[in-house]
């Protein structure tokens, strides 16, 4: 990908905060298990938050193949970093598109700041990849909305401060589907964080809704149209997270490199030997060949082209491609790899999630069968 002066530029500045404030305390932030919330408003005072929304809101106005840079770089320095601003910019163009200019007012600005956590609330407890068989209700009583129901497997559950959130106002499928924004101190509102094998700092859980009252002006879009709405948002997303998994696993084969310039065994550094250089060699054509096809959706979608495809492909394949380079990585580093004191293995768990969350690779897969054969 050949970027511009002013992405390059801007690569540099993300850069330098990603290798000084966010690589090393990686570790140290999964530890906590928590968001830290005076970071997320150091990064939006850099504008490494939304920088894909309008300048009124606090945005940059930066183009999706900007975004997509940004958080691959940040997720070098902490994959979940990079999560949480692949989400902010997920919810912040469904935001854009859908809700009233108000809203927008409200929450934009505080979320291109730092100040604010938006999540997305579309998965259920028996509706995972199959988002149009959702169950949780909103009903329309006057000028308000009552929710019931539950929400799981939400990123973010216990420390958002609004869930965008997709409930049935209708019929069965796709087009009973609508989307609110729901501030998460609503009352009736209550959470649960789950003991998660991976990105203890980001969180996941379920979400409860009981008789929650809101307003209708807090619909996004028209009745019905939640639906079509989150699966549009995905094709971005998607590519978004390839990246971001990509970038965790640059850092990986960045540190593996450099042992084995470090390691010496019988008579000189580890890296003389093929045994060690090749699948390090190999991964990292892996890792470009998943970065020109992710930043390709990118410009596909900045070029308002059809994206679908080529956002699902990376989907299935840039995750799992990021699982296996890391694993590799961890293995060079022999005996010492085998530890807790190294990010590696904190990297496999963070990536391994998103084999799962947002699609996993058979949905993926069947997406692009499905426009190879129709």
């Amino acid at each position: 990908m050949l970027f511009t002066e002013d992405q390059k530029t801007l690569q540099e500045a993300t850069q330098l905060f990603a290798r000084e404030r966010l690589l090393p305390f990686y570790m140290q932030r999964e530890r906590e298990a928590k968001m830290d919330r005076a970071l997320l408003r150091e990064m939006g005072a850099l504008g490494f938050i939304g920088p894909d929304l309008p300048a009124e809101y606090g945005g940059m106005d930066a183009s999706a193949v900007t975004t997509g840079m940004i958080i691959e770089t940040l997720s070098y320095g902490d994959f979940n970093i990079g999560a949480l601003a692949v989400v902010q910019s997920l919810c912040g163009a469904v935001l854009l598109r859908n809700a009233s200019k108000a809203l927008c007012e409200e929450w934009l600005p505080r979320v291109t700041k730092g100040e604010a956590i938006l999540a997305l609330a579309v998965t259920e407890p028996h509706a995972g990849s199959d988002a149009s068989a959702l169950r949780l209700r909103a009903r329309a009583e006057g000028n308000v909305y009552i929710i019931d129901g539950e929400k799981t497997s939400i990123t973010y559950a216990d420390c958002a401060d609004a869930f965008m959130l997709f409930a049935r106002t209708g019929g069965d499928g796709a087009r009973g589907v609508s989307a609110f924004l729901v501030p998460s101190d609503t009352p009736g509102i209550t959470r649960t964080r789950f003991n998660d094998v991976g990105s203890h700092m980001s969180g996941r859980g379920s979400v409860f809704f009981d008789a929650v009252r809101v307003p209708a002006a807090n619909r996004l879009g028209g009745e019905g149209q939640g639906f079509s709405e989150v699966m549009a948002g995905f094709d971005y997303s998607r590519a978004l997270i390839a990246l971001q998994c990509l970038g965790a696993a640059q850092a990986s084969v960045d540190e593996a490199w450099a042992y084995t310039k470090e390691r010496e065994a019988f008579g000189g550094p580890i890296a003389r030997f093929q045994g060690v250089t090749f699948p390090l060699v190999e991964g990292e054509t892996q890792l470009a060949a998943g970065r020109q096809l992710s930043y390709h959706a990118l410009e596909l979608r900045d070029a308002r082209a059809p994206h679908t495809v080529e956002a699902a492909m990376v989907k299935w394949f840039c995750p799992r491609t990021a699982f296996d380079v890391i694993h590799q990585c961890l293995l060079t580093f022999g005996h010492y790899g085998w530890s807790m004191d190294l990010p590696h293995q904190q990297r496999l768990r963070d990536v391994m999630g998103l084999e799962i969350g947002d699609g996993m690779a058979g949905i993926m897969k069947m997406i692009v069968a499905r426009a190879r054969t129709k």
